[in-house]
């Protein structure tokens, strides 16, 4: 593999560190590198200098918060510990879900939620799991921490809220009762780019939250889909009603024809992954342990 072009490499032993770096231009940060070094390959990116951020203590570690409300993700976790953790699994299902069908062992052994989400492409499988379960993304600068809400951070393909000089540390996750399943289709075994995805959660009291992913410019909500599976007992739901949230969520999705699919058949399998997506996490609510993943569509 060659790199396009030719760039200074720091490693930063501490946030502060990481922060001076990369508030001169030109500075990017590297985690796991996953989607970075293809870029860097490719000439879709041209830093001056590339700061190693993964060595850093605050970027480390999935635990509860104190308090016990919200669950941490560290920036620098490999997606392979959130796939393994027993926390993630118990408080953030989708979220496990979704790391467990990215790309191949070696990726998810190097790659990262926050390095997903801060990517930014149309088809990040974390998005839409952390849009049901309402997460929000921590981030230092200069100016000290703040929290961006995950609805407030996709704001184009390859675009977020991240401003110059800053370092997301985190990702938090809000502790509550709820069940949830993620859902995607890729084109053969081996790929990890989704043509279509979907995550759907319902909360103890019937809440739903229903997401779509690689069917927009970024990753989506659909009021309309949350909205047909609203109202009535979890419990009672019919394939019926699984249908109909499917069908409201695949008129809702603004997907594209590109050399991966056609915009029709991205609608078409939008409204099959939520049906599917819904009734496993009624499935999970009743008790039906399912193995992660199994939620994966691959094509021949």
């Amino acid at each position: 593999m060659s790199i396009a072009h030719e760039f200074e490499y720091e490693r930063a032993a501490t946030l502060a560190e990481a922060l001076g770096w990369l508030a001169k231009p030109g500075t990017m940060a590297l985690a796991g590198g996953t989607d970075l070094i293809a870029w860097l390959r490719d000439g879709a990116v041209t830093p001056k200098r590339v700061v190693d951020v993964k060595g850093i203590p605050e970027l480390q570690g999935i635990a509860k918060e104190r308090g016990g409300r919200w669950l941490r993700v560290g920036a620098a976790v490999p997606l392979a510990e959130v796939v393994e953790s027993e926390l993630v699994r118990e408080v953030a299902p989708e979220l496990a879900e979704a790391a467990s069908m990215m790309a191949s062992v070696g990726v998810r052994n190097r790659g990262t939620v926050a390095g997903n989400i801060c990517s930014a492409v149309p088809c990040c499988d974390c998005g839409p799991a952390l849009l049901v379960l309402g997460a929000e993304v921590v981030v230092a600068g200069k100016g000290g921490e703040r929290r961006v809400g995950i609805d407030d951070w996709f704001l184009g393909p390859r675009k977020t809220a991240l401003k110059l000089g800053e370092l997301v540390t985190g990702i938090r996750i809000p502790i509550r009762a709820h069940w949830g399943a993620f859902a995607k289709l890729k084109r053969y075994r081996g790929e990890d780019l989704a043509q279509a995805s979907a995550a759907v959660s319902v909360s103890e009291k019937g809440e739903w939250r229903v997401a779509l992913g690689s069917v927009g410019p970024v990753p989506m909500r659909s009021p309309a889909a949350e909205k047909a599976l609203s109202g009535k007992d979890a419990g009672k739901l019919s394939a019926a009603d699984f249908e109909q949230a499917g069908e409201a969520a695949a008129q809702e999705a603004r997907p594209i024809t590109d050399i991966r699919s056609s915009e029709t058949y991205r609608r078409l399998m939008t409204a099959v992954l939520v049906k599917r997506a819904a009734a496993q996490a009624v499935a999970r609510r009743a008790g039906k342990g399912v193995e992660l993943g199994v939620n994966v569509m691959e094509e021949d």
